[in-house]
């Protein structure tokens, strides 16, 4: 039976979706969580690795300072925890002379009651980053912004950082509409099938008081060993240009 000319492909595939960043993780991508464990302990491990990214979440991501912690990684030792923070805002972590940076180590070790090695990795680009973007989306939809607006903008931001592609989709119940939806920005192109490109993914839940809105990120950077090199644009500066023409 042909298949109607008026739905695009994505728009009558039907389950079977796979998570890029799994689909690339021990071939292309590096795992999140990367140690050895025996049998009886690995359970124990592996409990103790969501309660530090579920308490950093909560703590950095959830309520002010808001340090846009994009990615945790955890390594183990004998002796110790090691923690990488990926952050938009190291300032904001790290606090006056240390201070905030030592009381969440101080933290992490008593929730886990292990050794806490915590170290921060400074994202330069957030306009580059799915999570962020998708979390950037997120806290404009729970202002009651314009959701396509706040979309296009974040794509077209994404694109002028260097990204090769972006995908951005928005489902739930959209502007406070009834029924729910969904809405789709693309930008670029996305290989998702190919294990060599670099795609990059985001997810986010929106709260809003008429219902969940879910936010979906896919960010193409190039093929692994050959990304573009992301540039943050001054969107002032921009906004200065145009307005001068029009005058």
């Amino acid at each position: 039976m042909p298949q109607p000319a008026c739905l695009r492909p994505w728009e009558f595939t039907v389950g079977q979706k796979v998570n890029p960043t799994g689909f690339r993780i021990g071939i292309t991508e590096e795992w999140r969580s990367r140690w050895f464990a025996p049998k009886a302990a690995f359970a124990e491990f592996l409990i103790e690795d969501q309660k530090i990214r579920d308490y950093i979440d909560g703590k950095l991501n959830r309520q002010p300072p808001y340090a846009a912690v994009a990615k945790v990684e955890i390594e183990r030792t004998r002796n110790e925890v090691k923690v990488l923070l990926h952050t938009a805002r190291p300032g904001l972590v790290i606090g006056p002379k240390g201070a905030e940076v030592d009381k969440l180590k101080e933290e992490l070790e008593d929730l886990v009651d292990r050794k806490i090695n915590l170290n921060i990795v400074e994202i330069k680009v957030p306009d580059g980053n799915a999570k962020l973007i998708a979390e950037s989306i997120s806290e404009q939809l729970k202002k009651r912004a314009s959701f396509r607006r706040v979309m296009k903008m974040r794509a077209d931001a994404a694109m002028a950082c260097g990204a090769k592609g972006v995908k951005i989709l928005c489902k739930g119940r959209l502007g406070g509409a009834e029924m729910a939806r969904r809405e789709m920005q693309i930008r670029g192109s996305i290989p998702l099938h190919t294990l060599q490109a670099h795609v990059e993914y985001g997810v986010a839940t929106c709260r809003t008081t008429y219902g969940t809105v879910g936010v979906k990120v896919w960010l193409y950077h190039g093929r692994y060993g050959e990304e573009a090199m992301l540039e943050e644009q001054p969107a002032r500066g921009r906004g200065r240009e145009r307005r001068g023409k029009r005058g």
